[in-house]
C-alpha cells in the first residue's frame, strides 16, 4: 500500500457481529512507514487465547500510531441491522482516529472480509480495500482485531455483573449452551438483540440478517454471522 503512493495504512476489523447480547466493535489502528515491526505472536483475535491476547492489545497499542474502537448498540442493531450498525461503528471508530489526532488525508483503509460495509457511512473518502483473511495476513488488521476484541470482552465482563445469570464473563455474548438456557430461563435482558431472538416453546430460534438459524450452540462457539468467534 506504501508503495502505491499511500503514506498511512489503517486496518479494520470488526469484533461481535454474531453474538446474541452486546455491541458489535470495529476496531482501526493507523500505521505509516517508520512503524517498527510488529509485536511478537500478533495474529487474528480469533487465533490467539485470551490470556495471550489481553497481553498483546497494549504491545499493539503501543506499535501503531493511533488505534481506536467504534461501537454500536444492541439496541441500535435492532433497529438498523447488523449492517447498518457495522457501518456505524465503522464511522464512529474512524471519526475517534480523526479526533486523536491521526492525519488521514493520503491513507487506505484495509478492510478484513469481501464486503465494504464501511465507505456509505464514512464522513470523508477514505479508499476501502477489502481483503479475505486480511486478519492473518495483514499485521495492522491483525492490531485491529486484537485491539477490539480485547475491549468488547472486557465489556461483556463488566456487563455480566450487572446483568448476572448469563455467563458472558466467559461466553461474551456468543450463543453458548449455557447462554441459550438462561435466555430460555431469565427472558432476554436489555443487552439483547431482542430482534434475533424469538421464543418457540423451550427453544431459541435465532435470526441473523433475515436468515433463522436454531441456536443449540455450546462451549462458546455458538452461532455466529461470519468468521467472528466467542473466544
Amino acid at each position: 500500500m506504501h508503495a502505491a503512493g499511500h503514506t498511512v495504512v489503517v486496518g479494520c476489523d470488526e469484533v461481535g457481529r454474531g453474538a446474541l447480547a452486546g455491541p458489535v466493535a470495529v476496531g482501526m489502528v493507523v500505521v505509516d512507514a517508520r512503524v517498527g515491526r510488529w509485536p511478537k505472536g500478533l495474529r487474528d483475535s480469533k487465533l490467539v487465547p485470551e490470556p495471550q491476547r489481553e497481553q498483546l492489545a497494549p504491545l499493539c497499542m503501543s506499535w501503531v500510531r493511533h488505534h481506536a474502537v467504534g461501537l454500536a448498540s444492541a439496541e441500535e442493531i435492532d433497529a438498523h441491522g447488523i449492517m447498518a450498525c457495522l457501518s456505524m461503528a465503522g464511522a464512529r471508530a474512524l471519526s475517534a482516529l480523526r479526533a486523536g489526532g491521526a492525519a488521514l488525508e493520503d491513507a487506505v483503509i484495509i478492510l478484513d472480509g469481501n464486503h465494504d460495509y464501511l465507505s456509505r457511512a464514512l464522513p470523508a473518502r477514505v479508499p476501502v480495500v477489502t481483503r479475505v483473511k486480511a486478519d492473518q495476513s495483514c499485521a495492522s488488521v491483525a492490531a485491529a482485531s486484537v485491539i477490539a476484541k480485547v475491549h468488547r470482552d472486557a465489556l461483556m465482563i463488566r456487563d455480566d455483573a450487572v446483568h448476572p445469570g448469563y455467563s458472558w464473563a466467559s461466553n461474551k455474548g456468543y450463543a453458548s449452551r449455557a447462554h441459550i438456557e438462561a435466555i430460555e430461563r431469565l427472558g432476554p435482558s436489555a443487552l439483547h438483540r431482542r430482534t434475533w431472538l424469538r421464543s418457540e416453546g423451550t427453544s431459541v430460534q435465532l435470526e441473523l440478517d433475515g436468515a433463522a438459524m436454531r441456536g443449540l450452540g455450546g462451549g462458546g462457539a455458538g452461532v455466529r454471522s461470519g468468521p467472528e468467534r466467542a473466544a
